[in-house]
């Protein structure tokens, strides 16, 4: 395959899965086809019992520069349709899932972010919301994401404007979660998924059902928990000062 061909990159390594955005003629630009690709992609993860963590990045020294724009000519509604499904899919992958930006995030990109659970982000990095840019009505469902992470006000200077906000402001408006010096954001990223690959799924993924306000699940949860090993591995590890062993692994949400 031409390394320079639109694509993403998957690999799977020590319980970490690894999805990399690669258009590089394009600034990792979003065609057609990657966002019809990305909800069959996670699909199979989900699917990977071996997969504990999910990192998405962009391959160099960007993330994502939004939709490949000349995918909107022939019919911005399919387009952005298929962003809006790609964005879904994501935020329902069952594990954590953490985005690792470097320069910029704009549009579409900054969908796939926000969708993320975390964002760990390099100084100098750029973040835009830009369909203002475009004519383009953002849909609801990004728009309540990008609101529930920022707040109104925030999410309504970037969707009026347009404008790149930096890292700075990214990280107080709570856009972000981590700014990381130059050259050591991929240390970071890799520390902290190994963190995550070694806590109970139990515990994380009832957390994201939960943290995303769903309200029907605390009798599922009960019961996975009393199905579940972890909790009796967890505290006989911590009595027993070892590292937890746990077992628990998260099947897709129904």
């Amino acid at each position: 395959m031409d390394r320079t061909e639109p694509r993403l990159i998957t690999s799977v390594e020590r319980g970490v899965a690894t999805v990399v955005i690669s258009n590089p003629a394009k600034r990792n630009a979003m065609t057609t086809a990657m966002w019809r690709s990305l909800p069959e992609l996670l699909e199979g993860l989900t699917a990977d019992p071996e997969v504990r963590v999910l990192v998405l990045t962009g391959a160099g020294d960007t993330f994502c520069a939004g939709a490949d724009i000349s995918t909107l000519r022939e019919s911005a509604g399919i387009a952005q349709g298929l962003a809006v499904e790609a964005e879904e899919a994501l935020a329902a992958f069952p594990r954590p899932t953490l985005a690792a930006v470097r320069g910029y995030c704009v549009g579409g990109g900054g969908q796939l972010a926000a969708a993320c659970d975390l964002r760990f982000a390099e100084e100098g990095a750029s973040f835009g919301v830009t369909p203002a840019k475009l004519g383009i009505v953002y849909a609801a469902s990004s728009t309540r994401r990008l609101v529930a992470l920022v707040g109104p006000g925030t999410a309504k200077h970037l969707l009026f404007s347009g404008e790149l906000i930096d890292t700075e402001r990214a990280l107080r408006t709570g856009l972000v979660d981590e700014v990381l010096p130059p050259g050591s954001l991929d240390k970071r990223v890799e520390e902290y998924v190994r963190v995550l690959a070694s806590r109970s799924q139990l515990t994380q993924a009832s957390a994201k059902e939960f943290a995303a306000g769903r309200t029907d699940r605390d009798a599922h949860w009960a019961a996975e928990a009393r199905g579940s090993t972890d909790t009796a591995e967890g505290v006989a590890a911590f009595l027993e000062r070892r590292a937890p062993r746990f077992t628990y692994t998260t099947a897709p949400t129904r």
